[in-house]
């Protein structure tokens, strides 16, 4: 077992039922929660675990490798740490700790925009290895200065983000009053007291805030006014018109993130991208969403050899990642899940999280008595109803 792991939460309810005890309310339930009535959140897993895989025992069988290519990169695992906003509002130093695993381990790391470190920063954990999500800014100005700041960071993957044309509907944050840094109303005060770990460390490392926007963006906001400031200033919609001049000045891989249809797929090819990334925004987006899970599987079948297809929203262990491997993805990524280890176990959450669905998905692997990742597609039982 790998020194990282700790056999005290060997799995991600583990983590998650720690983390809720150490988050105060108000943040766990931003990280926990999905839109309206959480109606998306649930079928994304749900559906994944309704995939079936079929062991070959009766054959010589290596050694298994978890290693994976994707982008024309080499990773350890098939899976990296998803874009995550105000991930230091969740847990203190969250984004630097997760960074640093990521680097240490060999995944990809994505940097959100809208989370709590800063692009140059994330550059420094990884040595230049962090890829960029971002929000597509309103203003050309304000687009090419984020995208150059990536440049000269290093970044080889820019990842697009398509599936936020506005904001979502949120009921427990719209109750909570959440801010950055957080509304010292009197129970978020009482829910602080009640976590000491989480409030020493905000003491420690300081009140989040937006790092990457912070040149750009006034301090203090609320939920109401960051959904104005966010709709001002980044216009989450994007068509050909937006992306071609992005295409055209960044020179790494260029990736979507949120495709949920054969059709936009098709014009992520036609207009060049590298890459998509299918999603659902974890389910926070909308709550009458196709799972992540259905629409890779409509997808993959089609363009699987025209552009490289990866899969975020749902995946809470090794058999997710095996089972969405299974389906047709080449790579996937987590976000909630990576955030659940930094709130159980603080700096030692993110080896602790990536060696666990490694180990996990290392098991699947050897007990389908499969010895590439490559090859998960072949252990699918295709069943009536998917």
């Amino acid at each position: 077992m790998n020194k990282e792991f700790n056999p005290a939460y060997p799995s991600m309810d583990d983590l998650r039922n720690k983390a809720m005890k150490r988050i105060p309310r108000f943040a766990f339930e931003y990280l926990d929660g999905g839109c309206n009535e959480d109606v998306s959140i649930a079928r994304n897993t749900s559906d994944i675990r309704k995939v079936q895989l079929q062991p070959r025992y009766l054959r010589n069988q290596g050694t298994g490798s978890t290693r994976t290519k994707v982008l024309g990169m080499e990773f350890d695992a098939p899976f990296g740490i998803a874009p995550v906003g105000l991930q230091g509002l969740m847990w203190p130093n969250s984004p630097e700790i997760l960074a640093r695993s990521a680097f240490k381990n060999n995944i990809p790391f994505i940097l959100s925009t809208v989370t709590t470190m800063d692009i140059e920063r994330a550059s420094e954990l990884t040595e230049g290895n962090a890829w960029f999500q971002l929000y597509n800014p309103a203003e050309d100005a304000l687009r090419d200065d984020i995208i150059n700041r990536a440049e000269a960071a290093g970044c080889p993957v820019l990842v697009l983000l398509c599936d936020v044309p506005t904001f979502g509907y949120r009921p427990r944050d719209i109750r909570n009053g959440l801010a950055l840094p957080p509304k010292m109303s009197l129970a978020n005060i009482l829910q602080i007291l009640g976590r000491p770990t989480w409030a020493m460390n905000t003491l420690k490392y300081g009140q989040p805030t937006f790092e990457t926007l912070r040149p750009y963006t006034p301090e203090g906001l609320n939920l109401k006014q960051l959904g104005q400031f966010m709709d001002r200033t980044f216009s989450g919609r994007l068509n050909e018109e937006r992306i071609g001049p992005i295409r055209d000045r960044w020179k790494g891989k260029l990736v979507l993130k949120g495709v949920a249809s054969e059709r936009d797929t098709q014009d992520a090819i036609r207009m060049g991208f590298d890459g998509i990334i299918v999603s659902n925004h974890g389910g926070r987006q909308l709550d009458a969403a196709q799972s992540t899970i259905s629409s890779l599987a409509e997808i993959a079948g089609k363009y699987g050899d025209r552009i490289e297809i990866m899969m975020d929203s749902g995946l809470r262990s090794g058999p997710d990642i095996a089972r969405t491997m299974a389906s047709g993805a080449k790579f996937t990524f987590m976000g909630r899940s990576f955030l659940y280890g930094c709130g159980a176990l603080g700096n030692k959450g993110g080896d602790h999280t990536i060696a666990m669905l490694r180990t996990q998905f290392k098991q699947v692997m050897d007990q389908l008595c499969c010895e590439r990742v490559e090859d998960l597609p072949k252990h699918l039982i295709q069943l009536n109803n998917q």
